[in-house]
């Protein structure tokens, strides 16, 4: 597809939003991750993001229920990949954050799988 059909696509990605307990914590936590700010902000929902750029919102669910992974009782439900340069300094600043890190580790070497505060899992790796 040519860029100019691209940029003629009235659609454009705009954010991706995490079901959980409490959206302003969940929005601490990725905020100081990718350093965004919030750019709207209610008792149920906060959005982070910056000029002409994808955000990321969080919810709030009322019955919201902590991933499970690698146990499949509850499922991931999405996880998002975080690129970084450096897999261990990475690792032991997310985890500095409030990140959790699980035993199973698929291809440590490759990428590291973390979980957020609320239990989402989600991957740093070099390769993005």
């Amino acid at each position: 597809m040519s860029s100019a059909h691209a940029s003629a696509r009235p659609f454009r990605f705009a954010a991706v939003t995490f079901d959980c307990a409490d959206p302003a914590e969940l929005a601490r936590f990725y905020g100081e991750v990718f350093g965004l700010p919030v750019v709207y902000s209610t008792d149920d929902f906060v959005l982070l993001g910056q000029d002409g750029a994808a955000g990321l919102g969080f919810n709030r669910l009322a019955d919201y229920r902590r991933p499970t992974w690698p146990d499949p009782a509850q499922e991931k439900q999405a996880h998002i990949e975080v690129g970084v340069d450096d897999l261990d300094s990475a690792e032991a600043e997310l985890l500095a954050l409030g990140a959790v890190k699980p035993e199973g580790q698929p291809q440590p070497d490759r990428w590291r799988v973390l979980l957020d505060p609320v239990g989402h899992p989600f991957c740093i790796t070099t390769l993005v």
